[in-house]
């Protein structure tokens, strides 16, 4: 899951992305209503994270612009503003949510995931495919039952591919979901990542196979299934 955060506090965006990324989200930060309407022309996210106290205006302003032009991304509202007229114009303004300042990070993760699990939202709380079991809030994989330690990178894009099995998932789409601006992504960091999970799956005796399609992408499917 791909995050926009839009906060002006260097110090908390930095703690903000890391408990995100800590946690399996890709997260690209930035600090003002401008940059955040810059990357949306480009970029496709699952949710944003969005101050209202920004350098250039408030974040309600980009949030009631987003709404006016029908996008239904979930929003979840941060601000030190704690006054019952302030929450309401958050809500009224479209946001799904809105968290005080200052907060616990386990409180906004659980928030986020909550907004996420929404119908037709992108998140569920436990993934599956032939023996192969992900629950996306501890992110413990497990295969036949049994508890599989999987590091961090591999166990984002077994996400993704549970997330779509059956389906084809393109390079494109794992690298806009894996990866941030400031991650380093080379022309095969995606294959690289895709051996070493293939591998590990392999290991510990997965009923699932992960499918190449050249020329189009990946795909997670049972040990029996033909693409």
């Amino acid at each position: 899951m791909r995050v926009l955060l839009i906060e002006d506090n260097q110090r908390l965006a930095e703690l903000i992305g890391k408990g995100l990324r800590d946690t399996g989200f890709a997260v690209d930060s930035f600090h003002s209503i401008a940059d955040a309407e810059a990357v949306l022309g480009v970029v496709q996210y699952d949710c944003m994270i969005l101050d209202r106290g920004l350098p250039d205006g408030d974040g309600l302003d980009l949030l009631c612009d987003l709404r006016r032009r029908g996008d239904a991304m979930p929003i979840l509202v941060l601000t030190a503003r704690d006054g019952v007229e302030d929450r309401v114009a958050g809500l009224n303004a479209g946001a799904d949510d809105y968290l005080l300042k200052p907060f616990v990070m386990d409180e906004l993760l659980a928030r986020l995931r909550a907004l996420l699990r929404r119908p037709g939202a992108s998140l569920g709380v436990v993934l599956s495919c032939g023996n192969v079991r992900l629950d996306t809030v501890t992110r413990e994989v497990g295969i036949a039952g049994t508890a599989i330690p999987m590091p961090k990178r591999e166990t984002d894009m077994l996400e993704h591919l549970l997330r779509r099995a059956g389906r084809v998932v393109s390079k494109r789409t794992l690298e806009e979901g894996l990866y941030g601006f400031d991650d380093d992504v080379s022309s095969n960091t995606v294959e690289v990542l895709m051996s070493r999970l293939r591998k590990k799956l392999g290991a510990e005796g997965s009923g699932v196979v992960i499918h190449t399609l050249r020329g189009i992408g990946y795909m997670l499917a049972g040990s029996d299934t033909i693409p």
